[in-house]
């Protein structure tokens, strides 16, 4: 965990989805923020889908540091146990990549585990605290489904174990789906072992050609796919912890079957839920069904990780995100006004005199305030997001009536408001720290080589050759403007 910054804020509102309401957000231990996350089932590439659940709930996390919280974030990762129909019938996802693939399932879980983190660095989302696989927590499953069988809330039936919904009459109370209302779907196709087609499998039975298959109480089978973030999540964060996230589509009937089975084996489970809405393309979910799927990894061929990131953080986590081409230029051009702001502001510190501006100084402190209140609010990053354009309205102001000769203590509160809101909280800046600085360096110096090679030119009446330079920056996005001060770029 990291270190408290400032004395946790006690402000913080979110929408929790059990209250189905805004509702101030209490820790169950003071100073400290237990979170879980449904991570990936990694039998594919993942797709601009999680990119928007993980980023989502990457700014969450970022945001409670921010406001002084420790913060414990686990997330999990299924590797066992989730069937093609998300139920209880079909082939397990990994088995099926593993025979297209030839490779053994584990094999396909280590490629596509290291395939999502390599794309979520790229995303600058920060890797967990705990980071629990499903394949390394047989044990801790298999002492829950006991617990439940010992309490009447479970049976086994022909080597698998079932949860028994009709014992526990709370089953549905996240989706507001009351249990006689469920759709029962039709009978002759649920397996007859299920005492109830609304039962879902605590632990399935393995046939003999299963590649996938552990010793149990019940024989040799794998566990369900619901029961791994009941197990994982009370084992790292523990009895009653403070939030517990994922993407909308797993509501039902996942997280419901997660509450279920912690509740019914006498366990106090997560006090928040939070949900993350869908992505779209043209208006439509994207789904592999729709043929609208489009892989993180594809998506980064054509844009920038930064561009991304800044289009999923410019709607809120709670609303559908449209993507597509024009969101994209419109997320583009709206990243590259933050980043040339950014970048003015590094280059007018190097020959800032001393001393302040105060009209800029509470310029400043107010799109903090308006940034930091958006945040408070249920992590409204659109309403944080116009802060920063804010702020970079005013700054770039201040550098044009000033020639960038703008005191060196307002500059540094400016640019200590980029880093801390825009890189920190939204993680809108990949590159922190000294390597940053390096590469910062490394550009400038070389951007003053290509100038004077230009004014060389220039003073020859070469001009040709100077406006070639010119056009040649214009191309990869530097503008440069000739000033009574002499000449200026920027990105």
């Amino acid at each position: 965990m990291s270190q408290p910054a400032r004395t946790p804020d006690p402000h913080i509102v979110l929408y929790d989805t059990m209250q189905r309401q805004k509702v101030p957000f209490t820790p169950s231990t003071p100073g400290h923020v237990g979170m879980y996350l449904c991570g990936p089932t990694v039998y594919s590439d993942a797709h601009l889908g999680h990119a928007k659940k993980e980023v989502a709930f990457d700014v969450v996390r970022r945001t409670f540091e921010h406001f002084g919280y420790r913060v414990r974030f686990v997330a999990n990762i299924t590797d066992v146990g989730h069937l093609q129909d998300d139920s209880d019938d079909g082939e397990d996802k990994m088995l099926a990549r593993a025979r297209l693939e030839k490779l053994e399932p584990m094999e396909v879980a280590d490629k596509y585990f290291w395939s999502f983190f390599k794309d979520m660095d790229d995303l600058n989302v920060r890797r967990p605290s705990i980071n629990p696989r499903a394949t390394g927590h047989i044990q801790e499953q298999i002492a829950l489904i006991q617990e439940l069988i010992e309490r009447g809330h479970a049976y086994e039936s022909g080597g698998s174990v079932y949860f028994d919904v009709r014992s526990w009459p709370e089953y549905g109370k996240l989706s507001g789906r009351k249990l006689d209302d469920q759709e029962e779907g039709t009978r002759e196709t649920v397996r007859e072992e299920k005492r109830d087609p609304r039962d879902f499998a605590l632990w399935k039975r393995a046939e003999p050609e299963h590649l996938m298959r552990w010793d149990s109480p019940w024989g040799v089978g794998f566990p369900g796919w619901h029961i791994e973030c009941s197990a994982m999540s009370l084992k790292y964060l523990g009895e009653g912890f403070d939030i517990h996230g994922g993407g909308l589509d797993l509501q039902f009937p996942h997280h419901e079957a997660e509450i279920a089975q912690a509740e019914a084996a006498g366990h106090a489970f997560a006090r928040y839920w939070m949900h993350n809405n869908m992505l779209t393309v043209n208006g439509e979910k994207m789904s592999k069904s729709k043929g609208n799927f489009t892989t993180i990894q594809d998506v980064l061929k054509k844009y920038d990780p930064m561009v991304v990131r800044f289009l999923l953080v410019s709607s809120h986590y709670r609303s559908v995100t449209e993507f597509g081409e024009e969101p994209f230029e419109s997320a583009k051009n709206g990243y590259r006004r933050i980043t040339e702001a950014l970048g003015n502001l590094e280059r007018a510190l190097k020959d800032a005199p001393e001393g302040t501006d105060a009209a800029l100084d509470a310029r400043v402190a107010a799109h903090v305030r308006a940034f930091e209140d958006a945040m408070r609010d249920d992590f409204n990053t659109p309403k944080a997001v116009a802060a920063l354009f804010g702020l970079t309205g005013d700054v770039n102001a201040a550098l044009n009536l000033n020639q960038g000769r703008v005191g060196r203590a307002s500059l540094e509160a400016a640019l200590d408001a980029y880093r801390t809101l825009g890189g920190g909280v939204l993680g809108l800046f990949a590159e922190t720290g000294a390597a940053a600085q390096d590469d910062s360096e490394v550009v400038d110096a070389l951007m003053d080589l290509v100038l004077k090679a230009r004014q060389n030119y220039r003073l020859q009446k070469q001009y040709a050759q100077a406006d070639e330079l010119r056009d040649t920056l214009t191309r990869v996005g530097v503008t440069v403007e000739d000033t009574k001060d002499g000449v200026r770029w920027k990105r």
